[in-house]
């Protein structure tokens, strides 16, 4: 499974990276504003900071909702970096343009997905990646991780292409359940990465070792 991290924060780009188990990034208009990123050409030129940090590919969200100003956006987005993967809304439009950007060799996420039918347009669509929405899900009493494992079995039925990229994943225990269902790509803040790294247990051994090296060398 690989793991990108959901943020426009250079910082916590560059420290995810430094793990050495960061495949990518994802962003949208919401978090460029939480960093201050606003103007089209700021938003273009912070695209390019974050390429320029990550070896792998990166979101870059359309702002439009009709099929003309996407592919035109798109495009736009799609030259900046050989790394960029345009992310397009589901949308009736939306799923146009991720046909014409598919034909066109153009690598494309979609997202604000919240069911298997819109999973199953995306697919027939050739999205190179499918963004279902988990922790909002959970927000309105719906299974987010249910429909991981739902659309999972449908495209494993029809070897549709198309990476599952859970998206809206809130803590660590929704990255164990994501590949519990096999989803392939999860997407999340820094705290749900690096929260793998805690269990009681470790902390405790840990604290045995260090304590019986020093005391054999006091």
């Amino acid at each position: 499974m690989k793991f990108f991290i959901d943020t426009a924060n250079l910082e916590q780009i560059k420290e995810a990276n430094d793990l050495g188990i960061l495949d990518g990034v994802t962003t949208n208009p919401s978090l460029m504003a939480k960093e201050g990123i606003t103007g089209t050409e700021n938003i273009l030129e912070h695209y390019k900071k974050i390429c320029s940090i990550v070896d792998g590919d990166v979101s870059a969200e359309v702002i439009s909702t009709d099929y003309a100003n996407i592919i035109e956006e798109g495009k736009k987005l799609a030259a900046l970096h050989p790394n960029i993967v345009v992310k397009v809304p589901m949308i009736k439009d939306g799923i146009k343009a991720i046909k014409y950007f598919t034909d066109n060799g153009i690598k494309t996420n979609c997202t604000l997905v919240f069911s298997a039918g819109q999973a199953i347009l995306a697919a027939k669509a050739g999205a190179t990646y499918l963004s279902p929405f988990v922790g909002r899900l959970d927000d309105i009493s719906f299974d987010g991780i249910d429909l991981i494992h739902q659309i999972r079995h449908i495209y494993d039925n029809y070897n549709y292409k198309t990476e599952i990229l859970a998206a809206s994943v809130r803590n660590s225990l929704h990255i164990i359940k994501c590949a519990e269902v096999g989803a392939d790509v999860v997407t999340c803040p820094l705290s749900s990465i690096t929260g793998l790294f805690n269990h009681p247990l470790t902390d405790k051994g840990l604290a045995q070792f260090l304590a019986d090296y020093a005391k054999g060398n006091s």
